[in-house]
């Protein structure tokens, strides 16, 4: 079995988020997936709720990562944060991991899928 190369990008969220700081924080995303297969490993350990400048951040950092075939991934998400997604309906396009190092691992395993 032969595993392809990856770097994984770890990028710790703001407490909440101001439609410029999400622009900004997406510019410094896209920098990162100049190369094939990027993936974004977003700590969420400080973000407290997800409102819709959030949510729309993470949307148009996930869609840029698929059109590089890549992931976004998200990494010790708060219960109000998970309860936020789930509510938007978009829980279920992240693959979202207790910890940031077993979202990074994740990367890495074979059979990787999001944790229910």
């Amino acid at each position: 079995m032969r595993f392809l190369a990856r770097s994984v990008t770890v990028t710790q969220l703001p407490e909440a988020m101001q439609m410029k700081q999400g622009r900004h924080l997406l510019r410094e995303l896209k920098s990162c997936m100049n190369n094939d297969r990027p993936c974004m490993v977003l700590d969420c350990s400080k973000l407290r709720q997800i409102d819709g400048v959030t949510l729309h951040v993470l949307l148009c950092c996930l869609e840029e990562a698929m059109k590089r075939n890549g992931d976004v991934i998200l990494a010790a998400v708060t219960a109000s944060a998970r309860d936020n997604l789930d509510l938007a309906r978009v829980d279920r396009l992240f693959e979202i991991y207790d910890t940031e190092t077993e979202a990074v691992d994740s990367v890495f395993q074979p059979h990787r899928g999001p944790m229910p």
